[in-house]
């Protein structure tokens, strides 16, 4: 089938001898203008726009590299093919190293060219056609597993390859395939909600199920220090499975990936899921054996989670593990204790086992609600990816984790829970005493439409204190989020489409725990 009719502009000064070649590009349907030197074509871009440019490597006076750069100083998108006599592979490199979008050794013949023509102008149509046909196909198999009940690990399968569609997806200008992923991801997290509405106090009930997060040290971390490896273990507050896979690949030269998952308990936020990581204990057991440490009705949120390292000591105590040198433990949450830490890295490296918590994520995500500038920066999941890993690339954790890559070490990463951009709003009823959180809230008789929301009349079902009488928890499903009834429509408006944690949803609940060995 002949291509709609693209404008070509072949370069070559040896374009009298190429007619037939430029006959059957016509033939198919391409407008083809013929020049024989670089100072032509030069001055034809400079007032014409073309779709792909044919451009000899060899001419007599202005050469083809110094062509390419001065149409590419005119148009920098306009695709450029190659076409030369010499396969040194200096050449190919210095040329590809100018971007090009195709490279063709001497002789060609038209089918050649049209071939790479057809290549480089629809090389996105045919991606995107075979996304499509990938996708229906993942989709129904999705769609089976949904219908056939999953399990925990279901619930882990499909969520990975919802997750991996999110990142494909960003490079996709197809709207209505976008639509259909946004709408089964909506359908999926209804579905899940119930899952673990049903599941979740059977999981601590009979100590079964999934890994949680009290589990995440024992299951991951202590096996390599009991081999007597160096770990590290790198908790990056508030990451979804989706962010993580928008940077994993920048890992991969340096280390070879392992990817696990847990499940965050609830509430998934970082009061109760990172201190039950660095404790290994539920809420309700830090309450009762280290009272000193549980801070849950403190209103200033740092503070809740200022004792990570005497949880941890005291984990790896209760656990038998002694080392020499003592662990250490650092927490990065703002641009100095960064440099601190890239001035210190090499202390921290020596350490048979060294934890570090970095929090740029869950801060970015808070702040981003209050922000007109984060909110345009990141307006949606996938430009939050894009700045994840713009982040990511250029942080701290990246720079040691590279060093870390020539250690004999075993680095351990985590996070703690996921967020999920809030859409509605849920109106809950409670005293003035109740918690100020948006998807998660404990007080005294907190009273919502359970249509929205899980609520837990008896928090010991959850292993969650109960330091009250009528005290109860509520934890937002789906895309909800909390708003009393006083000043609903302004906060309402003020918190939608801003990312919260605390509640019950995929992103939220299942999350990546991975493993890189240095390559």
């Amino acid at each position: 089938m002949a291509t709609e009719r693209r404008k070509l502009l072949w370069v070559d000064d040896e374009i009298d001898l190429l007619k037939p070649h430029i006959l059957f590009l016509e033939g198919k349907g391409y407008s083809v203008t013929p020049v024989s030197n670089g100072e032509d074509a030069v001055s034809l871009v400079s007032r014409d726009k073309f779709d792909v440019i044919l451009l000899d490597e060899m001419m007599p006076g202005l050469g083809g590299l110094e062509t390419l750069k001065r149409i590419q100083d005119i148009d920098p998108g306009v695709p450029v093919i190659m076409i030369t006599k010499s396969e040194e592979e200096d050449l190919m490199d210095e040329a590809i190293g100018k971007k090009i979008a195709h490279y063709l050794i001497k002789p060609v013949n038209p089918t050649q060219i049209f071939m790479a023509c057809k290549q480089v102008l629809e090389s996105r149509r045919l991606v995107e056609d075979q996304l499509t046909r990938e996708y229906v196909v993942e989709f129904r198999e999705a769609q089976n597993l949904r219908a056939a009940g999953p399990d925990w690990e279901g619930w882990v399968k499909l969520h990975t390859a919802l997750s991996n569609w999110d990142v494909r997806l960003d490079e996709s200008n197809d709207s209505a395939l976008k639509d259909s992923h946004a709408d089964q991801r909506k359908e999926a997290n209804v579905e899940f909600g119930r899952f673990v509405e049903v599941n979740y106090a059977k999981w601590l009930a009979a100590g079964s199920g999934p890994v949680l997060s009290p589990q995440v040290m024992k299951k991951f971390v202590f096996p390599h220090l009991a081999e007597g490896r160096k770990v590290y273990f790198i908790v990056i507050d508030c990451m979804r499975l989706d962010q993580w896979l928008k940077v994993e690949p920048l890992l991969e030269p340096y280390f070879a990936v392992t990817r696990d998952y847990y499940y965050s308990l609830l509430p998934t936020a970082t009061p109760y899921s990172r201190n039950a990581i660095f404790s290994g204990l539920f809420p309700i057991e830090i309450a009762e054996m280290l009272p000193q440490y549980w801070r849950e009705s403190v209103t200033e949120e740092m503070s809740k989670n200022r004792f990570e390292r005497n949880l941890m000591e005291a984990q790896l105590e209760r656990e038998g593990i002694r080392l020499s040198p003592a662990a250490r433990y650092v927490k990065v949450y703002n641009p100095e204790e960064s440099n601190a830490l890239r001035r210190q890295v090499s202390s921290y490296l020596s350490a048979p086992f060294a934890a570090f918590v970095f929090n740029f994520l869950d801060i970015l995500a808070h702040g981003r609600s209050e922000s007109e500038i984060l909110q345009e920066l990141a307006p949606d999941e996938s430009a939050f990816r894009s700045v994840m890993r713009s982040w990511f690339s250029h942080s701290v954790l990246f720079e040691i984790l590279r060093a870390m890559s020539q250690q004999e070490a075993v680095v351990v990463l985590t996070t703690d829970h996921g967020s999920i951009l809030g859409r509605r709003a849920a109106l809950v009823y409670g005293d003035r005493e109740a918690s100020t959180n948006l998807r998660y809230k404990f007080g005294n008789n907190l009273v919502c439409d359970e249509r929205q929301a899980v609520r837990v009349r008896e928090p010991r079902t959850f292993n969650l204190p109960k330091d009250g009488i009528n005290k109860n928890y509520i934890f937002a499903k789906e895309d909800f989020y909390f708003v009393y009834p006083t000043k609903f429509h302004e906060y309402e408006r003020q918190y939608r489409g801003s990312f919260q944690h605390g509640g019950i949803s995929l992103d939220e609940m299942i999350l990546p725990c991975v493993t890189l060995r240095p390559r």
